[in-house]
């Protein structure tokens, strides 16, 4: 019939967990939520191999960024709806005079030009590029709602950097459902390498005080958006006393190339973290930073 509504899918309990592709935002959504995976498979295996100095495996991926118009210009989409959705920035630019280019440089993103601008728009493209290799690569889900209520957008976002999870239920918990904590800290620029990978690994011991406010906020954005789906799965990682998962923590440190230092890497102690199989990762790539402004410009210019 041609106005019967598409069969849902068949959700019935299996040994996968449920993907993203599974729980789609409803039908008028789906038009204007264009998230991308194509410059994932820029993030290649490198060929070292890394230990810390208590003996953990590091794992190390080498980003070998192109200029293929094509991926760079999903990838801005891709990359603008963390922080405004497409179909929201002209009401939200009225009244300003700005145009949606404007509208996006001088309000949204980071400041490219002030002191503290830089910065930030490193730690948010490491955040969300860690994101993408936790959902793309490792296959969790990885929520989008963390940029998107900024009050000042020259200051990072409070709580856990990335949550992803796995559910292996048709709408019921099950003990084997995962959520996985990352934290991710970035370096680009400098002469000299940074225990970022440490900072990393410290941070993510934090995670468990801020993980209860950090699924209320998420939760609390996907209701903001009528998203009543999505926010019913993060309620099930809301009581894990009452329904316990797996609980997976990562730490990520991100270089630009031309300060990359395996020796300062391989300082990194994870002795103190709680977590017995802590996961570890290195991701670099050539002129890092001149990458995430051409991102941001793209994605302000193409809007």
């Amino acid at each position: 019939k041609p106005n019967s509504p598409p069969p849902k899918p068949n959700l019935a309990a299996s040994s996968k967990p449920c993907s993203r592709r599974q729980f789609p935002h409803n039908k008028s959504r789906n038009t204007f939520m264009p998230w991308t995976s194509q410059h994932i498979k820029w993030l290649q295996p490198a060929s070292q191999s890394l230990k810390t100095a208590d003996g953990k495996t590091i794992e190390v991926r080498e980003f070998q960024h192109k200029s293929d118009a094509a991926v760079l210009s999903a990838w801005a989409k891709h990359f603008r709806h963390h922080y405004c959705l497409d179909i929201e920035i002209d009401t939200s630019r009225q009244g300003t005079g700005l145009s949606r280019s404007e509208y996006l440089t001088q309000l949204v993103f980071p400041d490219s030009t002030s002191k503290l601008g830089p910065p930030i728009r490193a730690g948010d493209f490491a955040e969300i590029l860690v994101a993408d290799y936790v959902q793309y690569v490792l296959n969790y889900w990885v929520p989008r709602t963390r940029y998107c209520a900024k009050t000042v957008r020259d200051e990072s976002t409070k709580g856990c950097d990335i949550i992803g999870l796995k559910l292996f239920g048709n709408g019921t918990p099950t003990s084997r459902d995962e959520l996985m904590l990352f934290e991710a800290k970035a370096q680009f620029s400098g002469d000299s390498a940074k225990p970022r990978l440490q900072d990393a690994v410290d941070d993510s011991v934090k995670d468990q005080l801020r993980l209860a406010e950090s699924l209320n906020a998420m939760k609390r954005q996907l209701l903001r958006i009528n998203n009543k789906e999505d926010a019913k799965k993060i309620e099930r990682f809301q009581s894990r006393v009452d329904h316990p998962c797996k609980e997976v923590y990562g730490a990520a440190a991100l270089f630009t190339s031309e300060v990359l230092d395996p020796a300062e890497i391989g300082k990194t102690t994870t002795a103190h973290h709680p977590a017995a199989d802590l996961q570890l990762v290195v991701i670099h790539g050539v002129a890092m930073m001149d990458l995430v402004h051409g991102l941001y410009r793209r994605a302000a210019n193409e809007a």
